[in-house]
């Protein structure tokens, strides 16, 4: 018991500390962080004031032009963070497709077009991956902590995704 209680110690200041860098960094670099949680099993995300979506393109995916990624009329730029060994469900969503860009860390990410998880595919620093609407997707923490670059593409301007946007097709937390 006494192991597990210092692993989850460890665990627990690793997170606060990767949030405070990531906060630090965003901060820095003049992003106006609109949401935080870092209450998830996996990690914790930063949400991005949706204004500031091109910089955040200029800044994380290489200048991109957000006009050429808009589907639905609207964008939402975030930052994930993942811990070492620890899965996002396996989940796809009806209302956005999603691009992801690797920051800092090695990731893992399975993808299919079946409730059946394709193989596990290795992504590094400025590794890219885009996933369709309805797409299966799972991002997978590694060796150590992932920082990934994600922005929604809301493909229904009447109706844009959000957290309840998510079919979870299998999680390791039970949600």
């Amino acid at each position: 018991m006494k192991i597990i209680l210092e692993q989850e110690y460890i665990m627990n200041a690793e997170k606060t500390e990767i949030f405070e860098k990531v906060t630090k960094m965003l901060e820095t670099q003049g992003f106006t962080i609109a949401a935080k949680d870092d209450t998830r099993p996996w990690g914790g995300f930063f949400v991005i004031d949706e204004n500031q979506a091109q910089d955040f393109a200029n800044q994380y995916f290489d200048g991109i032009d957000v006009e050429s990624l808009k589907i639905g009329g609207k964008l939402s730029p975030k930052i994930l963070l993942v811990a070492p060994n620890a899965r996002l469900s396996w989940q796809y969503h009806h209302r956005r497709a999603e691009i992801w860009q690797v920051v800092e860390g090695t990731v893992g990410i399975k993808t299919s077009n079946t409730d059946e998880e394709g193989e596990l595919k290795e992504y590094h620093p400025t590794d890219q991956i885009k996933l369709q609407q309805g797409e299966r997707h799972r991002l997978i923490g590694l060796d150590g902590w992932g920082v990934v670059a994600e922005i929604w593409q809301h493909t229904d301007a009447s109706h844009p995704s959000d957290e309840d946007d998510i079919v979870r097709v299998q999680d390791d937390f039970g949600r």
